[in-house]
């Protein structure tokens, strides 16, 4: 940073549609894979840190579930993250998928860009569009009264420089407000959960996604560079339990495989992964169970 420049730092609250890419392009922005990511709706289930520190400026970013009309308990704690991220935010970020626009992201558009502080809009998915469609999709949004319009592709990177330098401008200057190398707030214990999801999502169908939740029931080091770990995926069906599992244990055995070698990419040790299944009944609309998945 150059003498005379002052240092910027603040609080940008992601907010969107479910599955227009709000972490992915987060992940994309710090460089780190810190949020889950599927083509499945709301997965995104709570608020996610993630923080881009550079010489001049410190941006945490707060991903935060898809804004949708909720119908579960899980559901209701879900938007209140998104309005608990949106408190005391320095600056909001709506993320818009230029291959699936509606009304539905215009009203979304003209309700947050009236919040309180700045707000930018990021255009996302512009690989897959002409230019023409893209300028009238700019065109479209002109009048909502953002600060900014930022066309990008969290995919390939394109207008992510740009986004990052309009961010930047409409911060505070302010302090370090976490270390360096700091790129999140999460747990171990909740990221390895989320992990053991995300490769659930993708092999799963039709409705089974939706009634998963994983608890990490144990992890200990077991001797230098090797960690157990024990963890157990609800659902809240008999047959779905069926289905997690698979013939014979080979889609359980599939998702705890894929989850092992991210695990021990983010944790820097061999792991010993064992998996459970259990059925909770209904547990999206009971407190307790939201509260021992870490939603509540």
């Amino acid at each position: 940073m150059s003498q005379g420049t002052p240092f910027r730092s603040g609080f940008v609250t992601i907010v969107g549609r479910p599955n227009v890419g709000k972490s992915t392009l987060m992940n994309a922005m710090i460089r780190e894979k810190i949020a889950i990511v599927s083509a499945k709706p709301q997965t995104t289930r709570s608020r996610i840190m993630g923080i881009l520190t550079d010489p001049a400026y410190q941006i945490v970013f707060l991903d935060t579930p898809g804004i949708h009309q909720p119908r579960t308990l899980l559901g209701e704690s879900m938007m209140k993250s998104v309005r608990d991220a949106m408190d005391g935010m320095d600056c909001l970020l709506m993320l818009a998928d230029v291959t699936d626009l509606g009304e539905r992201d215009l009203a979304i558009a003209r309700e947050m860009s009236g919040k309180k502080g700045p707000a930018v809009l990021a255009l996302n998915k512009i690989d897959l569009v002409s230019r023409e469609s893209l300028l009238a999709t700019i065109e479209r949004f002109a009048d909502c009264g953002f600060d900014a319009i930022v066309p990008v592709s969290a995919k390939t990177g394109d207008g992510l420089p740009e986004l990052t330098k309009t961010l930047v401008s409409l911060l505070p200057e302010g302090p370090h407000y976490f270390p360096d190398d700091m790129v999140t707030d999460q747990p171990e214990r909740l990221l390895c959960a989320e992990i053991i999801r995300e490769k659930a999502l993708l092999h799963l169908r039709d409705e089974v996604p939706h009634g998963i939740g994983v608890e990490m029931m144990r992890i200990a080091e077991v001797r230098e560079g090797l960690t157990e770990m024990h963890a157990t995926i609800y659902c809240e069906r008999e047959a779905h339990k069926g289905i997690i599992i698979g013939r014979h244990g080979a889609m359980l055995q599939q998702i705890g495989s894929e989850a092992r070698v991210d695990i021990e990419r983010l944790m820097d040790t061999h792991v010993n992964l064992k998996l459970w299944v259990k059925v909770r009944e209904d547990w999206r609309n009971r407190v307790g169970e939201l509260r021992n998945l870490g939603y509540e």
